[in-house]
């Protein structure tokens, strides 16, 4: 196989408690990149957006995934030829970046025949993460690779657990507003109470407990985080109405989609995940801030291949 194509989700990082271990596939928005296997060692890549982003691979996401993966492959004159076109925009906390280094990894892998593992394009893929955030966290990219929910056990040894997708949708908004991943990092506590701690680790037990038990009510009520959205929500505009408007609506629960500035809401139904995204809109149209909704079942396929 000479050529693919592929259809890369966006994912929502932390669901709420679960900071970079938990993460959660979409449908929509998603990039496509397509792949051309090359005979000799040089990477191309090309952008069919408007994102400005470098072409060098070294300076790409997508770039130092391959360039690690023929570290790997050193004896194989070898290459990769990438075009990227990304809906996903950088910077809105839908895993923009995780997209571009698990496509890389998951492209190159089908070009040579499948010879990775899930957990070894992991692995590949959080030096483009590293690269975009300064911080080698998989919590988008096991999503991405894995389809559906994801629990990082570790990361070092990679030990990655799948966890069932409830039948839920995703509401889910990007006002326009910059707030960058190792910014939203630097602002967060080095130290923590016990009691804060304790709370978190039952919240996030109680998450997975509910997903693993189909228990919507469960989710619901673990769907808190005393520890990071308490800083991160003041770098987001409205954050606050936001959430307590959904939780009017019906909506079970839901937080800031990885490092932000986007905003998710879990829902029972299409009819409320529809309702929670126009009032979303409705709130930062009211202010004026640019904005972007989506509303989505849980992907539960991931990365897909598909026809040129």
């Amino acid at each position: 196989m000479k050529n693919i194509k592929l259809q890369v989700p966006g994912t929502v990082a932390n669901l709420v408690c679960g900071f970079d271990i938990l993460g959660m596939a979409l449908n929509e928005p998603f990039d496509e990149m397509e792949f051309k296997l090359l005979d000799e060692r040089k990477i191309i890549i090309h952008h069919e957006d408007d994102f400005h982003l470098p072409t060098e691979p070294e300076k790409n996401v997508a770039g130092v995934v391959l360039l690690k993966i023929l570290e790997k492959l050193e004896n194989q004159n070898i290459g990769f030829e990438v075009t990227i076109n990304k809906k996903i925009k950088p910077g809105s906390g839908l895993g923009s970046s995780a997209a571009s280094a698990a496509g890389a990894a998951f492209g190159a892998n089908e070009l040579l025949g499948n010879i990775f593992s899930k957990e070894e394009l992991v692995h590949f893929a959080m030096f483009g993460e590293e690269l975009a955030s300064g911080s080698r966290h998989a919590d988008n990219i096991a999503p991405c690779l894995f389809g559906g929910i994801t629990l990082v056990k570790s990361s070092e040894p990679m030990d990655i657990i799948p966890l069932s997708s409830p039948d839920l949708y995703v509401s889910a908004v990007h006002p326009q507003v910059e707030v960058k991943t190792s910014d939203a990092r630097q602002i967060l506590k080095k130290n923590i109470q016990m009691k804060d701690a304790v709370k978190q680790w039952g919240n996030v037990a109680g998450l997975v407990a509910g997903i693993l038990k189909n228990d919507n009510q469960l989710i619901s009520r673990s769907l808190e985080d005393v520890l990071v959205e308490p800083i991160r929500s003041i770098l987001i505009p409205k954050f606050d109405e936001v959430k307590k408007q959904s939780l009017v609506l019906g909506a079970l629960g839901g937080g800031i989609s990885g490092s932000g500035p986007s905003i998710f809401m879990l829902s029972e139904t299409k009819e409320i995940a529809d309702k929670v995204a126009e009032n979303m809109q409705k709130i930062y149209n009211e202010i004026g801030i640019e904005n972007y909704v989506y509303v989505s079942k849980i992907n539960d396929q991931g990365i897909k291949l598909v026809e040129s």
